[in-house]
């Protein structure tokens, strides 16, 4: 019984640090004035983020600031679509090399 006990403890603390391993982000992606796919991406946390946006595999790196927005990112070609442009956010704490990155 208390076997079970811990194993049902643990599962909770498991789930429980896994909620809130990754941070609220929300992306926009459409299509510019001159029809180039771009994408922009807003913090919704009160920390600060480290993150990139991916466009054709080429990685643009900055730091995010709690509650704000990134600029607008663009594809330098018109075939890429917003579903081809990717990004990626996690706590600046867990990756201080990001902190050379422009901040916005």
């Amino acid at each position: 019984m208390l076997n079970k006990n811990l194993y049902i403890i643990g599962f909770l603390i498991f789930i429980a640090a896994y909620a809130h391993a990754k941070p609220k982000t929300t992306v926009i992606t459409n299509y510019s004035l001159a029809n180039f796919a771009q994408i922009k991406v807003t913090n919704e946390t009160g920390e600060k983020l480290a993150c990139y946006v991916a466009i054709d595999g080429y990685k643009i790196r900055f730091q995010l600031q709690p509650r704000r927005t990134s600029r607008w990112f663009k594809a330098t070609d018109k075939r890429f679509k917003p579903t081809s442009l990717s990004h990626w956010c996690d706590y600046l704490e867990l990756y201080p090399d990001y902190k050379k990155y422009k901040a916005y």
